[in-house]
């Protein structure tokens, strides 16, 4: 297994049983991002809360081990940290700073973010940097279209003031894109943030290719865009990323297996 040569201890026996799976889930969506090749190297971050004893917000929330190459991440591995940056758990890994910050600002910020997601795809950044943003001309970029904001590029995410203008063009939106940097979902869980984020680099993979075949794009009307949300609950039996969830789970479990470890 990827992780076999890190010789990480398991944490199973040490953490409650809630923060195991948060644990769990998040671990399986680093890899799951390796396994889609979105990763950067190092780059780019997944943040998922600790829930509490009773799901309430403990202000806790758990990061990728700095220098850690997705596909190398474990339950055991990740990061425990408190709202100011703070290590909650003896290990001696690092978190990235920038992604201490943009992380720690959403999870402040908003209550209902279980997972927030950000990655530094091609694709992605290549729709962030084009003026008109993402377009309506797929019938997935209607569904990113109704929850989407825009945040603009400041430089590496590293200043605690650029918190406030982040969580305010995010507002209580799914999808933020980064300008000129790349994008980011939130999701109660790990498997909305996940799923939310297939979508939003399915959406600018489809924008970039339908762009370089040089003709006229095809927009889809306003009106259907307004009832993108209702669709998807019908689409999906109401069930969300719930749908699809289990299975990712078992394609991993084939193509990277070992990250509940």
């Amino acid at each position: 297994m990827p992780s076999s040569a890190l010789h990480i201890p398991c944490l199973k026996d040490s953490c409650s049983l809630a923060e195991w799976q948060a644990r769990v889930d998040l671990a399986a969506a680093y890899r799951m991002v390796a396994m889609f090749g979105w990763d950067d190297l190092v780059f780019t971050h997944i943040s998922a809360r600790v829930p509490g004893l009773n799901g309430e917000h403990t202000g806790e929330f758990l990061i990728n081990p700095y220098g850690f190459m997705f596909e190398e991440i474990t339950a055991s591995s990740l990061v425990k940290v408190d709202a100011q940056g703070r290590k909650l758990q003896d290990t001696p890994f690092d978190v990235n700073p920038a992604g201490f910050v943009i992380h720690s600002a959403v999870h402040e910020a908003r209550h209902d973010a279980g997972c927030v997601l950000h990655v530094h795809t091609p694709n992605g950044i290549a729709v962030s940097a084009q003026q008109g943003g993402v377009l309506p001309i797929s019938q997935q970029s209607i569904f990113v279209l109704a929850s989407l904001g825009y945040h603009d590029y400041e430089g590496v995410a590293l200043r605690d003031d650029e918190k406030p203008r982040l969580v305010a063009d995010l507002g209580s939106k799914t999808y933020l894109m980064l300008r000129n940097h790349g994008l980011l979902t939130v999701g109660a869980t790990v498997a909305e943030a996940f799923q939310a984020m297939y979508l939003f680099e399915t959406v600018c993979m489809i924008q970039v290719r339908a762009q370089a075949g040089g003709g006229p794009l095809v927009h889809i009307a306003p009106e259907i865009i307004a009832t993108a949300r209702q669709q998807a609950r019908e689409v999906t039996r109401g069930l969300g990323a719930n749908l699809v969830w289990p299975g990712l789970l078992r394609r991993l479990d084939r193509r990277l297996p070992g990250y509940d470890a």
